[in-house]
């Protein structure tokens, strides 16, 4: 099935908890030119507020030398796991801080979830973060069959996990089960029409940063001729079933537009969830409504797919 769900508007009470949020983003978020120890300190500040539940199991794994943690809610099972890729502009971000998030994919999709901590720019730029993201599937083919695997990401992450899904395909390795992303950075040139007609209303995202950003991650690299770092501009075609999501108000909601579009063009199946007024990858924080929600959105996918 391809479709494309936009969700209602926001109601006042949940707009007082998103802006208490992007407070917390923006908090969390130091000014242009601080040094990428300060942004990683932040983001894991930021993440450390969120309360890891009791019942949760949470395992370090090494998979052919790609750290990460697993983290396991009650009723996971064990013969099926899902791949997420953090997000943090392929800069910042790890596994540690996302153990809530994790705990509330692994419930509603009934699966373990692998958090890898993949290799970060500057220090390890394009195209480490693949590597390590194709070792990692590699590695789960060895414990898991490809129909019982899911690869998602959010922002970068989502990126990434499309990168991914085009370098498998290209090698001719068995594709997953199904593959999510959240706010993806799909398109490291920003040229989605969204950056513009979303500018006002997206209080954290904008085209300088996607390209500035994506320069720490490619360098020179023209992110058209080069879909491992930037999948929007790859061909689209033998992917598994995909999920979409992004904010319908925010700056990088047309890179999953188009992705959807070329995926179905392609002859593939792409739903694309838009909720309303949503910030930037809204699902890493459990206070939201609209999170539980597009967690339950993707549990019900996860869930069909893997049987």
């Amino acid at each position: 099935m391809s479709e494309t769900r936009v969700s209602e508007v926001l109601v006042e009470d949940q707009q007082a908890v998103l802006d208490e949020v992007v407070k917390m983003f923006v908090d969390a978020t130091p000014p242009v030119g601080a040094p990428i120890e300060d942004w990683r300190a932040g983001f894991e500040n930021m993440a450390a507020s969120f309360e890891i539940p009791a019942d949760a199991v949470i395992e370090p794994v090494e998979a052919d030398g790609v750290p990460g943690l697993k983290v396991s809610a009650p009723g996971a099972a064990d013969d099926r796991v899902i791949i997420h890729f953090h997000s943090g502009g392929y800069v910042q971000g790890s596994s540690t801080s996302y153990r809530n998030f994790a705990y509330r994919l692994s419930a509603v999709t009934q699966a373990p979830v692998i958090v890898p901590d993949y290799r970060l720019a500057p220090e390890n730029p394009f195209p480490a973060p693949v590597e390590d993201a194709t070792t990692v599937y590699r590695w789960a083919l060895a414990q898991w069959d490809a129909s019982r695997i899911v690869i998602s990401g959010d922002s970068a992450g989502g990126g990434l996990a499309m990168a991914t899904l085009l370098a498998l395909r290209d090698s001719g390795a068995p594709r997953p089960a199904a593959g999510v992303t959240i706010s993806a950075l799909l398109d490291l040139a920003g040229e989605g029409q969204s950056a513009t007609t979303n500018a006002e209303s997206d209080p954290l995202i904008d085209r300088a940063m996607v390209v500035d950003m994506g320069k720490v991650y490619i360098g020179d690299i023209d992110p058209h001729t080069e879909p491992y770092c930037s999948p929007l501009w790859g061909q689209h075609n033998d992917l598994p079933p995909l999920l979409l999501l992004a904010s319908n108000s925010e700056v990088l909601r047309d890179d999953s537009v188009r992705f959807a579009e070329s995926v179905r063009a392609a002859g593939g199946s792409a739903e694309l969830s838009l909720p309303e007024g949503m910030v930037h990858i809204w699902t890493l924080f459990p206070k939201l409504e609209q999170a539980e929600a597009s967690l339950k959105e993707i549990g019900d996918f996860v869930r069909s797919h893997l049987g």
